[in-house]
Formats: structure tokens, sequence, C-alpha cells
């Protein structure tokens, strides 16, 4: 079809060459179907047919104006109608428009895909950074982070006590059940009802669960048991995503835990939902430590009906375990280790 119908019988004068070592000559310019005719003016025979899309005025704002195919190969046509001038460029910018934009279409659609993406880091980076972080962070660093969370959560339980004798007590207490490098048990006034867990192997115990039993197998089986719910749920990813993205970013690139990161964490884990362990499970960690888990059976439910597959299973039931938890001064020493 005809560029525009408006020039459909739109000719002029023109000076064309087909290259630069060609001499100028005469010719006619005239319309075709989205093509510019260059004419012979005796016998109107065609000399050159040129696409509008490709057509290149190489003097914008001069005249004469001058145009060449945009291959240019030195072929060039100089007009100086008006009329035709307009007519060309009207008609180059109409049919340019109609052509495919494979640049337009690409950015339209990098920028789709900058969308999604932005749109789908905002509810996976968070996650995925925690959880990276977490995986990469080092033993030294989660256990900065449990004391970073154990200095908000004193506000409420009071400074873990430290009475020498029973300090040492619970450091050989500790080395029993998780290990000589596998975490430490401390001893807080209040707050916590009965035990719970922090990043860095740190247990927290009430002090009435040594205050209050005549045997350290009750502390022990809450120290068990608190020891198997931090490797079923890492407190470590839970703790990073109450402390917020910024937080863990500062500490996955410095190492360094923001000073109030965990203001007001206390509250949260003195009200988080208990994780269930199995028995099963936690049978076989009283078995390795050797300690009977009858008495921390009885320290849970009285009844014993809520426990009692810690109370029939009990590794050392019919026979007490070679090795005492603790000899009894290091055990009375230990019950004082808070103090009056």
């Amino acid at each position: 079809m005809t560029a525009l119908s408006e020039y459909q019988r739109l000719e002029s004068p023109g000076l064309w060459r087909l290259s630069v070592e060609d001499q100028r000559r005469e010719v006619i310019v005239a319309f075709g179907d989205a093509t510019l005719v260059i004419k012979d003016t005796r016998s109107e025979s065609a000399l050159a047919h040129w696409s509008l899309p490709a057509v290149a005025r190489r003097n914008p704002g001069q005249m004469p104006a001058l145009f060449s195919p945009a291959d240019d190969t030195g072929e060039e046509l100089e007009i100086d109608d008006e009329t035709m001038i307009a007519a060309i460029t009207k008609v180059h910018a109409i049919i340019a428009a109609r052509q495919p934009h494979p640049g337009r279409l690409r950015g339209l659609l990098l920028l789709s895909f900058a969308a999604v993406i932005s749109a789908a880091g905002l509810f996976w980076l968070p996650g995925a950074l925690i959880n990276h972080t977490a995986k990469v962070l080092p033993n030294a660093a989660r256990l900065e982070l449990g004391l970073a969370i154990l200095s908000d959560l004193e506000r409420l339980s009071g400074h873990p006590c430290t009475a020498p004798e029973g300090s040492l007590a619970l450091t050989q207490l500790g080395q029993r059940l998780l290990g000589a490098s596998g975490g430490q048990v401390l001893i807080v006034p209040e707050g916590v009802a009965t035990s719970l867990h922090l990043p860095g192997g740190l247990v927290a115990l009430n002090r009435h669960l040594i205050e209050d039993h005549d045997t350290p197998e009750v502390a022990a089986g809450y120290v068990l048991a608190e020891n198997l719910r931090a490797e079923l749920v890492d407190p470590v990813p839970l703790a990073l995503r109450y402390a917020g993205l910024r937080a863990t970013f500062h500490l996955l690139t410095t190492g360094e835990v923001p000073s109030d990161a965990f203001l007001g964490y206390g509250e949260t884990l003195l009200t988080a939902v208990e994780v269930p362990v199995a028995d099963d499970d936690l049978l076989k960690r009283f078995a390795k430590a050797g300690v009977g888990s009858s008495a921390y059976a009885y320290a849970r439910d009285p009844s014993g009906e809520t426990t009692l597959g810690l109370i029939e299973a009990d590794p050392f039931g019919a026979t007490p375990p070679a090795e005492p938890l603790l000899n009894d001064s290091d055990w009375v020493a230990l019950q004082g280790i808070c103090g009056s």
C-alpha cells in the first residue's frame, strides 16, 4: 500500500548520484509503495528504489536537503522542494513508528522482570538472608548472639546466679550433660518458668529446679530436653527474624551483634510455645549422659500419667548409673548457687 494516500501522486525534481565517483544527475523523485522511486527525467524509467524506513537525512535543518539510504553506500539524493522534504520526513516517521521496536520490548521485559524480582525479594530475600546467616554463623558468633539475648532476658529473670562453689558444680554438670564444648548451663533467679535455651548452646534453668528437688537428675532432664529442642528448631533464625533484616545483614557482614537488636526479645522467649520432644529421642539423651529419666518425668507430672513413657523406659530404672551426676558436696554447693 502507498505510505500515505495524500502523497500518492507527489513528485519533485532532484539531483541523484549512485556513488561518490559518479556525477550528479537530474532525476524525478516520486512516492511508490512504501518506497521512494528515483526516475530518469527523460525516459521516466526507475533508476533506484529506496525503502522509506531506511531513508536518512544527512543535513537536518539545512537546505537543500541531502538524503541517502541508511547503509551509506555513497548513494545520495538532493532535494530542495519543501513539500517533498516534508513528505519524506512525515512518511518516514510514520513507517518507522509502525516497525517493531525490539529494544523497547526488551526494556519493557526487563522492567517487568525487575518488578517481579523486587516483589519476590520482599518475601524471599529476608528469609533467605536469615537462613544463610544462621548456617554460616560460627559458634563464637552464635554464643555472642545468645549472650546479647540473655542481656535482655535479665531484665525479667535477673542476673544468672554465680556463687563460686555452686558455679564450679554447675560447670561440672554442664560438661557431663552437654560435653566439654557443647554449651553452658545457667541458673536464673526468676522469670523463666522452668527452662529455655538460647543460641550458642546456652540453657537457662529456674533456681527452683535445683532448690526444690532432692536430686540433680531433675535439672539434668530439663537441660537435656532444651538441648534437644535447640537441635530440632534452631534458635538463631528465630532470633534473627526478631532482630530484622538490617541487624541480620550487619551481623553477616561484620560479625558483630547490634547492641539494640534484641530489645524486648526476652518477653518473646518467655511467652513462646514449648517445642515438644519425642520420648524416644529424649531417652537416648538420658542414656548417653548416664542419667535416669524418672526424676525428670515426675517433676513434669507428679502423677506420671503424661510422662509414663519416660518412667517405664528409664534407662537406669533398675540399675543406677555407674557414676553419679554430682557427689553430695557438689550437689549441696549447686543448690546454694543463688545464695539466700
